[in-house]
This record gives C-alpha cells, structure tokens and sequence, in this order.
C-alpha cells in the first residue's frame, strides 16, 4: 500500500527510511470567496493539489513530502467581512523564516512553496531568505502556471469565487459549493488610468466587488473543474520530479 505524500499520515520512521528531497508548503488564506464558495476555497486548493501532484511526481521518481497547510493569508481589503482572518506580510515573512530554518536545520535544501491566494506576495521574502539560509525556494502560484489553458477551458476568467474557482472547488469538494451564485460584478475606479498596465493599488473590495466575487461563475462546472485541476496537477508533478532532481551547484541551486 502506497503511503500519501501528506504529514498528516506519515510518521517517523517512514520519514527516516525514506527522506525526501523536496518539502512542499501550501499556503492559503481564509476568507470570504463570494457568497457560494467556503472560507477555506484557497486552502483546500493548494493542499489538495498538492497531495494529487505530489503522489504523481513520487510515482515518477520525485522524492517529496506536504507539509500541513498555512491557512492564513494577506486579506487587508477584505476584513469587512466576517471571519476573514488577515495575516502582516510581515507576519507571514518571519512564518516563512522560520520553516526554512528548520528545514536548513535538518539539511533539507529544497523547499517549494505553492501558493493559491492572489494576495500574497512571497517574490521579496524569498530573495531575503534564499541569501540568509542558503536554501532553494521555488515558488509556484497556482492560478498563474498554465494562462493559456485557463483561456481554452474557461468562459470568464474573474480572479476571485469566479467561474475558474467555482469549477475548481465543484470538483475538489462539490458538497462545499452552493448552486446559489452571484454575477460577481466589478465597481470600476473612478479614474481609468489606475487599472493600466503597469498601475496598481489594491482593490477597496466590499466597494469594489459587493458580492465579494470576481467574476461570473453561472458557467461553472464539475468537468471544467476536473481538466483544469488535471492539468494543474500535471504541470505541478513535473516541477515536483525536476526540483528533485537538481544538484548543488546547478542554475539556479548554486
């Protein structure tokens, strides 16, 4: 019997007579994901994905473990709605300091980090924490690995509880979604020069997006949701086999 990737089902000795090469930490938010989809739609992501990718890649001669994931994430804008829990990014910086120290503790070299929430932005601490702990990060975000399949299987391509996560949850947790959508409509700003390429300042999001979604997802669906987490889980195990196999010393481990 095949023992899963995940922590929460491995114990010492399996960890001992087996070490991985890679350690994969999900991290998440917890927040409002339109009125249909729960909290934890972000944290169910990551993980989940995680654990599929990650038994792909160890049937493949990826060598890696999921740790449990971070639940919390950066959530300023939207702390006007219940239970949305809001982590500093200078917070989650010195969470993130601390589990490549413990890595680097253990001689663990290699730690990739999969992210599913839009509002964290893991790129500054990773260059500060790389130079201090001598380690290798690679961060992969999600919903912004495979923007041309997003566009092949998609209808909408709204960033938040929109038609892309509804499919997604549809299929990673269907009981967890109620059929009771809304359109998910944008408040626009009131100056079109902040929304060109290359401006930006964070969306005011209660204001912004009154049903606390971003985008349509009345095309939602099961299917939709399936080859999209397939390809997701795909591109992600390839990545997974890869970063096991780099030596020291090669670009960009040097």
């Amino acid at each position: 019997m095949k023992i899963s990737p995940s922590l929460f089902s491995k114990n010492l000795r399996q960890i001992k007579n087996n070490p991985p090469e890679v350690v994969i930490l999900p991290w998440g938010a917890t927040e409002a994901h339109g009125q249909h989809l729960p909290y934890a739609s972000d944290v169910i992501q990551s993980y989940e994905i995680s654990i599929l990718a990650a038994k792909k890649a160890n049937d493949s001669g990826g060598k890696c473990v999921v740790l449990p994931a971070i639940p919390f994430g950066n959530d300023a804008q939207q702390l006007d709605s219940f239970c949305t829990i809001h982590l500093n990014s200078i917070t989650a910086f010195h969470i993130l300091d601390d589990v490549c120290a413990s890595l680097k503790k253990q001689n663990m070299s290699k730690l990739l980090l999969v992210n599913s929430h839009g509002g964290n932005n893991f790129k500054p601490f990773i260059r500060d924490l790389q130079l201090k702990h001598e380690i290798l990060i690679l961060l992969v975000d999600l919903h912004l690995m495979i923007p041309e399949k997003v566009k092949e299987i998609f209808s909408d391509y709204g960033d938040h509880s929109g038609e892309i996560e509804t499919s997604l949850m549809m299929y990673l947790k269907p009981e967890s979604v109620d059929k009771n959508f809304g359109d998910g409509k944008r408040v626009p700003f009131a100056k079109s020069s902040f929304t060109q390429s290359g401006v930006w300042t964070p969306r005011p999001w209660k204001e912004s997006h009154p049903d606390f979604g971003a985008g349509n997802p009345i095309n939602s669906s099961k299917e939709k949701g399936e080859l999209y987490c397939n390809l997701l889980i795909d591109r992600l195990s390839q990545i997974i086999v890869e970063f096991t196999e780099i030596k020291k010393g090669e670009i960009p481990f040097v």
